[in-house]
């Protein structure tokens, strides 16, 4: 998808430091802050492009919001900002991280630490749930995503299935879906 003809592209900076922001902004999943930034703040990707890139990028290898940056790094400012996107939500992160390690060699035992963790679990599972209202709330313009997203669901939280078969199986009645769609235009 190209870039809005309206909105002039993000510089390499800007991707560099957008994507950083969303690094720093959580730990243990940034992908509700990776929306606000490209979807709400920056508006560098409507909420139906978000989706449909974010369902391309968990269908990938690799973190989701990793490929996410490329995807956008990509769109925007071609190679290099395929590769500048994702150091920047990388780069930080990891120092913290190295650090962070550090000290939970020395503290990592302790009882008060064991509850942050924790909480912060917990604050985690809150913004994955938030993340997926916001997403829901675009489906209804696209009625034909609601099979998929029940088969989804209760294939994985009901039944149990295994998420390779799930995908594979999703893949094959969408590709299926689409080429009939097209097929009759």
């Amino acid at each position: 998808m190209p870039p809005s003809a309206t909105e002039p592209a993000p510089t390499l900076t800007a991707l560099f430091w957008g994507f950083s922001s969303v690094g720093l902004s959580g730990f243990g999943g940034v992908l509700p802050f990776a929306r606000r930034l490209l979807v709400e703040k920056r508006r560098w990707m409507t909420a139906e492009e978000f989706n449909a890139q974010l369902g391309l990028c968990q269908f990938l290898p690799g973190p989701n919001v990793v490929n996410l940056a490329v995807i956008v790094g990509k769109r925007y400012q071609g190679l290099w900002g395929a590769l500048v996107a994702p150091l920047g939500l990388l780069a930080g992160p990891v120092l913290i991280v190295l650090v962070l390690a550090r000290l939970y060699d020395h503290y990592g035992a302790w009882p008060p630490v064991q509850n942050l963790l924790r909480g912060l679990a917990a604050v985690g599972c809150g913004l994955l749930f938030a993340m997926a209202w916001r997403m829901a709330r675009a489906i209804p313009q696209k009625q034909v995503f609601w099979p998929f997203t029940v088969f989804t669901v209760s294939a994985i939280a009901l039944l149990h299935w295994p998420l390779p078969g799930v995908m594979a199986t999703g893949l094959l009645v969408s590709s299926g879906l689409a080429y009939w769609t097209l097929g009759r235009k």
